[in-house]
C-alpha cells in the first residue's frame, strides 16, 4: 500500500475510534418543592446545572463526586427518565429532545442503564427468564416464543449464569447473580450505550470485581459504550478510559484517567484523591493529605461564584463571584477554576 494509502486507511480508522456517540451541551436539571396544596415558600433543588460533556463510541467515561452531586440525575436526565429542565443530548447525532414518543422509543433500544440496586430493580412476581424476555417481546425484538427462550439462554450466558437460572425468581438469586440479570436485561436489547448507574456499589468488595471484569469482557465483545456512575474512586480507575468529576452539580474536572490519578488539577479532585488509602504504607505516611473543611452545600442555595469556593484551601475573594469555566488547562485536561 502507498504511504497516501496509508494514511488514508489510518485516518478512517481514527475517525471510527473517535466518533462522538454521545453529547452533552449544558444539561440542567431543576426539581421543583415546596408550595403545594397547603401553600409553603416554594424552591428549587439544583440537581444538575450546566453539566457538559461527550463519549466517544466504545470508550467508557467515569462520572465520579461525593452523593448528592448529581450523578445519577444526570444519567437519569440523558435517558429522559426525568426530563431535563433544558440543555441539549445528542445521541448518535439526534437530538433526544426533539424526537416524538415513538422516535424515543425506538432510540431508548439503543440507549439502556444498569441500575444501582439489584434488590428492586427486578419484578419480583417475574422469573429470570420472563424479566428478560418481556423487552425482546414488547419491542418485537425476538417475536416467536420459542426463539425468544432461546435467546434468553444465550443473554444468561452472556452474562455468566446457567440457562437453568431462567426459572427460578430474584429472590432465590444472591445480589451479584441479580445484578447479572440486569445485565442480561440490557444487552438484549442490543444497545450502544449503556448508562451504569452505581452497578457494584451494593455488592461485596469480591463480587464487584467480578462483575467489573464483566462488563469489560462484554465491552470488548460487543463494541458497547459505558457511562459509569460511580463514588468510589478505585472501581472507576479500573475501568474508565476517562473520568469526570462532579461537585453540587457541575463538572469541576475531565481528563483521561492516567492524567486524572498521576496530575489531578482541580482542588476537590485532589481531596477525593486524597482519601483513598495506598496499600504501602510507607508511601501512605510521606503523601499529602488535603482535609476539606465544612460539609457539601445545599443544591438548594448553592453558594455563589464557584459552588466550591466554602470548602476549597486555595480559594480567594474572586472565587465568590467568578462562576469559573471548564476549560483546557493542558492538552485533552479540562478544570473549573480560576486559580489554575
Amino acid at each position: 500500500m502507498s504511504r497516501k494509502g496509508e494514511d488514508a486507511s489510518k485516518t478512517i480508522e481514527e475517525a471510527i475510534q473517535e466518533e462522538t456517540i454521545l453529547e452533552v451541551r449544558n444539561l440542567v436539571k431543576h426539581f421543583q418543592i415546596g408550595g403545594g396544596l397547603f401553600g409553603g415558600r416554594a424552591a428549587t433543588v439544583k440537581a444538575v446545572d450546566g453539566v457538559s460533556f461527550s463519549i466517544r463510541r466504545g470508550e467508557t467515561l467515569g462520572l465520579v463526586g461525593e452523593s448528592g452531586c448529581g450523578k445519577t440525575t444526570t444519567g437519569r436526565a440523558i435517558l429522559r427518565l426525568d426530563p431535563p429542565t433544558s440543555g441539549e443530548v445528542i445521541f448518535e447525532g439526534r437530538d433526544m429532545a426533539k424526537l416524538s414518543d415513538a422516535e424515543l422509543r425506538g432510540m431508548r433500544r439503543r440507549m439502556q442503564v444498569i441500575f444501582q440496586d439489584p434488590y428492586s430493580s427486578l419484578n419480583p412476581r417475574m422469573t429470570v427468564g420472563q424479566i428478560i424476555a418481556e423487552p425482546l417481546a414488547v419491542h418485537g425484538i425476538v417475536p416467536d416464543r420459542a426463539a425468544r427462550a432461546a435467546r434468553v439462554h444465550e443473554l444468561l450466558r452472556h452474562a455468566g449464569l446457567l440457562p437453568t437460572m431462567a426459572r427460578r425468581y430474584p429472590h432465590e438469586l444472591s445480589g451479584g447473580q441479580r445484578q447479572r440479570v440486569g445485565i442480561a436485561r440490557a444487552l438484549a436489547m442490543e444497545p450502544s450505550l449503556i448508562i451504569c448507574d452505581e452497578p457494584v456499589s451494593a455488592l461485596d468488595v469480591s463480587i464487584q470485581a467480578q462483575i467489573i471484569n464483566l462488563l469489560e469482557e462484554l465491552q470488548a465483545e460487543f463494541g458497547l459504550t459505558y457511562l459509569f456512575v460511580a463514588h468510589d474512586l478505585s472501581v472507576v480507575r479500573h475501568i474508565s478510559d476517562r473520568v469526570a468529576v462532579m461537585y453540587l452539580g457541575k463538572i469541576v474536572e475531565i481528563t483521561d484517567r492516567k492524567a486524572l490519578y498521576e496530575d489531578p488539577l482541580h482542588p476537590y479532585t485532589k481531596a477525593l484523591l486524597s482519601a483513598v488509602p495506598i496499600p504501602d504504607p510507607a508511601v501512605e505516611a510521606g503523601r499529602e493529605h488535603v482535609v476539606l473543611g465544612g460539609e457539601v452545600p445545599s443544591p438548594l442555595n448553592p453558594p455563589s461564584g464557584c459552588v466550591f469556593h466554602p470548602r476549597c484551601p486555595i480559594a480567594v475573594a474572586d472565587c465568590r463571584q467568578a462562576v469559573p469555566e471548564l476549560r483546557e488547562i493542558k492538552p485533552g485536561h479540562l478544570a473549573a477554576c480560576i486559580r489554575l
